[in-house]
């Protein structure tokens, strides 16, 4: 089979996917021992390189790749909708930062940092979100729940590890920290993007 299809057919398959897919995924659309690992790899490589100067790119994400729209040309893609999706609050963004870099974290310790009671709200829209995950409980009276962040969170906010987290030594700053975390949402995909705007607009974070 020609690379030219190759690519053709795996850039159909991501856009069709509508999520990150894994190499593996990919192989299984063509027939057994048709193409290998590698090939796989380097048509992905290749795809790429197609997409330089386009609008769209091909990103490696935790859970796989992805194609989404470049992020430089957000402020023109988000006047699609119009209603703009709303900002995440101050807590929340404070809550899961502190998740990200101290993982694993028990509620008590994100308050503990904050200052304040971290709200349950805040809690459970992250986890129905996704974006954290009780790793275990810490072994204390009470034994509270510790939590950290999914592949899901690192897929969002497009890393593939944890080590592409901007490098902090010691969160002293919330005010330092949410920027350079740049936990803003980012847009993906038009029916991605579609789907945040109806779940903000149907949520009020506190």
């Amino acid at each position: 089979m020609e690379i030219k299809q190759i690519k053709n057919i795996i850039e159909a398959a991501l856009l069709a996917a509508g999520e990150p897919v894994t190499i593996k995924r990919l192989l299984n659309l063509f027939s057994e021992h048709e193409l290998t690992h590698n090939d796989i790899a380097q048509a992905l490589e290749q795809l790429g390189q197609d997409f330089t100067d386009r609008g769209i790119e091909l990103i490696e994400v935790a859970n796989g790749f992805r194609l989404q729209t470049k992020t430089v040309l957000q402020p023109w893609i988000t006047r699609l909708w119009e209603e703009k999706p709303k900002k995440y609050s101050r807590a929340l963004l404070e809550t899961l930062a502190l998740i990200a870099y101290r993982q694993p974290v028990t509620r008590g310790e994100i308050e503990d940092v904050r200052g304040v009671a971290v709200s349950s709200y805040i809690i459970r829209t992250l986890m129905d979100r996704e974006w954290i995950q009780v790793l275990g409980y810490r072994d204390v009276p009470g034994k509270p729940a510790m939590f950290g962040t999914t592949g899901e969170f690192l897929d969002y906010f497009n890393m593939k590890s944890l080590q592409d987290l901007p490098t902090l030594a010691e969160i002293k700053d919330i005010e330092v920290l949410i920027p350079e975390l740049n936990l803003e949402p980012k847009i993906k995909n038009d029916a991605f993007v579609a789907q945040f705007n109806h779940t903000n607009n149907n949520n009020e974070e506190e």
